[in-house]
């Protein structure tokens, strides 16, 4: 049974799951907010098909010390050392499901990295208020069972979310859901206020 998480809840993942985990899975999935007079699709209609929206997930890898150890995103698909994976961009929301997915194979991530914490921005720069359905969850990759489930209802004029960190604590994963609204297109200029929720 999935958990619904708040904001600024931590669950150990390996209690969530009934047992230990090795790999798993941070799904994104939203919808373009639909507008009533199309005036979405007027003012963001770009060469994507009107009223669509661009968010990317992203990860960020930290050591004990709050210092970067790698970031796996849309211009960098798989971490250095391979164990964390991001399944492909999608530019628009459009479908059912997850619409990006980073995959963590938890038994590969170096003993050096404390934290990875996960994050969406809006490259085409518009607003969560133009966003709708969005959540993120965390999925066991061994099972395809979902652990947790975040929704990120916070609709307002960011353009960027830091949403979860798993961590390391007393050697087991933990996940934190912080929620944390945010500006930025990519994750470079969110990284500031990553390192703030540390």
């Amino acid at each position: 049974m999935s958990i619904s998480l708040q904001k600024g809840q931590k669950i150990s993942l390996n209690k969530e799951a009934g047992g230990a985990l090795s790999k798993v899975i941070m799904g994104l999935g939203w919808d373009a907010k639909k507008s009533g007079g199309g005036l979405l699709k007027g003012m963001f209609g770009g060469g994507g098909g009107g009223g669509s929206i661009d968010l990317d997930a992203s990860c960020v890898m930290f050591d004990e010390q709050k210092k970067i150890v790698d970031t796996v995103w849309f211009r960098q698909l798989k971490s250095k050392d391979g164990s964390v994976v991001h399944t492909g961009d999608n530019r628009t929301g459009a479908g059912d499901g997850d619409d990006e997915q980073i995959v963590v194979d938890l038994s590969k991530v170096p003993a050096n990295v404390k934290s990875l914490v996960f994050t969406v921005n809006s490259f085409t720069n518009q607003t969560f208020d133009q966003v709708e359905n969005a959540y993120c969850r965390l999925v066991d990759g061994g099972t395809n069972k979902e652990i947790a489930r975040y929704t990120l209802s916070a609709q307002g004029s960011h353009t960027a979310q830091i949403m979860a960190k798993v961590y390391r604590h007393e050697g087991e994963w933990k996940m934190h859901a912080i929620g944390e609204n945010g500006h930025g297109r990519t994750i470079d200029s969110l990284l500031p206020q990553i390192t703030a929720n540390l």
